[in-house]
């Protein structure tokens, strides 16, 4: 029997259980696009206003970080630039789609059920990866053609398409390959979040290097995140550059299935270190055995939250010279674009959004801690104690509630101080930056509390809070560019919350968030009390 024997059974398994989620996800990736398309032939119709937007967009370090380097003014290589966030949802797709058919599979026990019948040693890895790889192809086809169906050209948003597949066969790989490494889904996944966040700073590094003329653009070619703007599309449409990223993509599937077979079913490569034959009397409570569990990711997301936050205020003095030698075109086109104050302003409030829902992804992760807990049996033995439920279940959210917290304080106060120090004024920057910060809190607690009512409600659709997530981000920063309405964009949380770096912090809207996270916790609190442990 073939290693590889029941690939093909196990990819229409794969392929059965994925037929809402990538069809929708697929959808998604082609209508961005258009509707960019839409915003830039409305707000800028002319070549001179694409331009004006183009002089004003190349030096705002947060529009860089996010999207990528510029490549031109028309308007197909605009769209592709504005679309630069995509290839990031490409790649957490991708990450997550392949861990939940290797490693939350063989978690479960149903793999080796699996194995025991005619099924070769690497049939699911390779089911997984041909699965997630037609996902990506899909949702890559349905990108060219919607661009095409814009009236944009068919080379440049075919290489736009290929640059997004080049994406998702890279994090299809390394999603294979951080399923070799741990024992958990849990702590497979936050490997491959860890990769992925470091290789969207380095395609942001990269290019804000690139554009400000330094010597760091070779972070781009490190990033698989940046290999689909080497492909230039609409641009020259250089589709050879494609070649490298997939060899490299090939040799990190290869080497997926190498680390596949040096390992025992249900183990990783990585493994635990034994514990004691007897507890130590400070894990004696839920509370004690929770923080056991939650430090390793509250204390390297807290320094990572600081080492980034200090970084990009680094790069936030160079922003403050920029706008005054903007023309009055520029200055109403991103009028136009729904962008508010100066580029440093937009700058410091575009880095807080986009680390506020990092934390609020922290928020749902530590609040889904007990899902997994339930899921891989571990809730049982703890709750055949005398300790209650609801004791359990907050000893783990309390980690879901302070952590975020305590990373956006620390990603704040480090902005600002490097800010400080750049323009002398440390004792004033800090206290703004760390209001700045806080006040996206609320808006995390909300999506820790929907989270922990999912769980209590539907704890098999708990995971559906990233996706709420995603929406509210899109909402949020894109609803005013695509001109969704006033009504869609208020759907969004993060428009709710105040930008100290814009206007004066009201506390209304921030009451309003906090009474909602309370009540969603309150209803998360009774609903576990009414149903099953575990729940299926």
């Amino acid at each position: 029997m073939s290693a590889l024997t029941g690939t093909g059974m196990l990819l229409r398994l794969a392929v059965r259980r994925d037929r809402v989620l990538v069809p929708f996800w697929a959808v998604f990736t082609a209508v961005i696009p258009m509707g960019f398309v839409s915003a830039f032939n409305a707000a800028a119709p002319t070549a001179a206003a694409r331009q004006d937007y183009v002089d004003t967009s190349v030096h705002n370090t947060a529009f860089i970080i996010a999207y990528g380097p510029v490549t031109g003014s028309g308007l197909g290589e605009l769209v592709t630039w504005r679309a630069g966030f995509i290839p990031v949802i490409v790649a957490l797709v991708s990450i997550l789609l392949v861990i939940r058919h290797t490693r939350t599979e063989e978690e479960a026990g149903r793999v080796e059920l699996i194995g025991a019948t005619a099924v070769g040693r690497h049939a699911g890895l390779a089911a997984a990866l041909l699965a997630v790889l037609l996902a990506n192809v899909l949702a890559a086809l349905l990108s060219a053609l919607a661009l095409m169906g814009s009236g944009l050209a068919a080379s440049g948003s075919f290489a736009h398409a290929l640059g997004l597949l080049l994406t998702g066969c890279a994090f299809t790989a390394i999603g294979a390959i951080c399923a070799q490494l741990t024992a958990g889904a849990g702590a497979a996944r936050g490997i491959g979040f860890a990769v992925l966040g470091t290789a969207f700073l380095a395609r942001g590094f990269g290019a804000v290097s690139r554009q400000s003329g330094g010597s760091l653009e070779w972070l781009t070619w490190l990033s698989p995140i940046g290999w689909g703007a080497r492909l230039r599309p609409f641009a020259g449409d250089l589709y050879g550059a494609a070649v490298p990223g997939l060899l490299v993509s090939a040799l990190l599937a290869a080497a997926a299935f190498v680390l596949a077979g040096r390992r025992d079913l249900g183990s990783g490569l990585i493994h635990a270190r034994p514990g004691r034959a007897a507890a130590a009397p400070a894990l004696r409570t839920p509370l004690a055995l929770a923080w056991r569990l939650h430090r390793g990711a509250l204390l390297s997301r807290t320094a990572g939250f600081a080492v980034v936050g200090y970084g990009l205020g680094a790069v936030a003095e160079s922003i403050t010279h920029l706008l005054d030698n903007s023309g009055p075109g520029a200055r109403e086109l991103m009028a136009g674009l729904g962008l508010q104050g100066s580029l440093l302003q937009q700058y410091l409030d575009g880095m807080m959004t986009m680390f506020a829902v990092v934390a609020a992804a922290y928020a749902i992760q530590a609040a889904l801690w007990l899902r997994a807990e339930e899921s891989g049996g571990r809730a049982e033995p703890v709750l055949a104690t005398p300790v209650g439920r609801l004791r359990w279940a907050w000893s783990h959210f309390l980690f879901a509630l302070l952590g975020p917290a305590l990373g956006l304080a620390v990603f704040g106060a480090a902005l600002g101080l490097a800010h400080g120090v750049n323009t002398g004024d440390v004792a004033g920057r800090v206290p703004v930056m760390l209001e700045a910060a806080l006040v996206q809190v609320p808006a995390v607690w909300v999506f820790a509390g929907l989270a922990f009512a999912l769980f209590a409600f539907l704890p098999r659709l708990a995971v559906g809070a990233f996706a709420v997530l995603l929406l509210s981000l899109f909402l949020g920063w894109l609803g005013a560019e695509l001109r969704l309405g006033e009504w869609v964009e208020a759907l969004s949380i993060f428009n709710h919350v105040p930008k100290p770096a814009i206007e004066q912090v009201s506390a209304a809207p921030l009451a309003v968030m906090s009474a909602l996270a309370l009540a969603l916790i309150a209803a998360g609190a009774a609903g576990l009390r009414g149903r099953d442990i575990p729940a299926g």
